[in-house]
């Protein structure tokens, strides 16, 4: 979508400095800007460059001030922030028009808001919500007395467990499964056979939630396993049942946690992070990948970085390789 500066630089809350009238159509990395392209710089040493690329104008970070170039400049406290903005607002396409694909199945008693949009082969079980302006990827299935919200795009194949609640904006991406059993099982002692645990609670999951490609959130067992406000979610992640998780957390892919476990708000986890059950992991914390955290253990220290198995702030971790390399070499 061609926009101009003037209009990139009010959605971003930028100062403008050149022409305003030049038109944008797109975002590139500097190395393979061309003509429209809109980059960004988060460092001084790199605003040469970008400022002798084709592209059409530059998003760059304070240090461009006083900066006088033939080239329009958007400057702004946060350059990277801004062209994630403007990216947006650039790459938007026409929203899908509303309406309820022929080949798609919607129990009469499922309720759907304005300009929905629900396409091929879908299925809305009885009782289900759907908000206003929600678009349905195709496949996608929504159990019964499920609720999605307002804003809310799920891609093609995506399943909603009965009794699910998503709040408003979330984007969930194909093949992901939502409010699915958790895994809960009671072994009888007297034919060591095992027996399922009743997984007969809900899934809420917050505003502005992003869930990745197939990646599962299991219910509660008997109470809510619950996502906050703003939370990411990779692909291929798994939430375990009664698991809460805060707001604005960040998981990265192929990350499983167990049942029961406590994450706070503005927490990050890395790649392939393993967390046991009823472990709590404490606000701000990061936690890199592949760490792994025991059962019943809790991680706390805002800002604190940890590492490895198991997991320990990564001085003390890298201290401990260190020692075990001196004893081989010696060894």
């Amino acid at each position: 979508m061609k926009r101009s500066l003037k209009e990139v630089a009010e959605l971003v809350q930028a100062r403008l400095v050149g022409d305003g009238a030049v038109a944008v159509s797109g975002i590139s990395s500097i190395g393979s800007a061309s003509t429209g392209d809109l980059v960004f710089v988060e460092d001084e040493r790199c605003l040469r460059l970008a400022l002798e690329s084709p592209a059409a104008a530059v998003i760059a970070g304070e240090f461009a001030t006083e900066e006088t170039a033939a080239k329009p400049l958007l400057v702004c406290a946060q350059p990277r922030l801004a062209f994630a903005r403007a990216a947006k607002a650039l790459s938007a396409a026409a929203p899908a028009e509303p309406g309820v694909h022929a080949s798609a199945v919607v129990h009469a008693s499922a309720r759907l808001g304005k300009d929905v949009n629900v396409e091929a082969r879908v299925v809305i079980a009885e009782g289900a919500v759907i908000g206003d302006r929600t678009t349905l990827g195709a496949g996608s299935v929504i159990g019964a007395k499920a609720s999605i919200g307002s804003d809310c795009q799920l891609y093609p194949n995506v399943t909603i467990y009965p009794g699910a609640r998503l709040g408003d904006r979330v984007t969930v991406h194909a093949g992901a499964v939502l409010g699915s059993d958790g895994f809960g099982y009671v072994c009888d002692r007297a034919t060591g056979r095992y027996e399922k645990f009743p997984q007969v609670g809900r899934l809420e999951i917050g505003d502005d939630v992003e869930i990745g490609a197939n990646t599962t959130v299991d219910r509660g067992a008997l109470d809510v396993t619950r996502i906050g406000r703003g939370t990411k979610l990779d692909n291929l992640v798994h939430i375990g049942h009664n698991c809460q998780l805060g707001e604005n957390v960040v998981i990265a892919a192929q990350a499983g946690l167990s049942g029961s476990i406590v994450v706070e708000s503005n927490v990050v986890l890395g790649g392939q992070v393993g967390i046991g059950e009823h472990a709590r992991i404490e606000e701000g914390v990061m936690l890199g990948g592949q760490g792994g955290v025991l059962p019943h253990k809790v991680l706390r220290g805002k800002g604190v970085a940890f590492w490895g198995t198991p997991a320990k702030p990564v001085r003390e971790y890298l201290k401990e390789l260190a020692a075990l390399a001196k004893l081989a070499r010696k060894a």
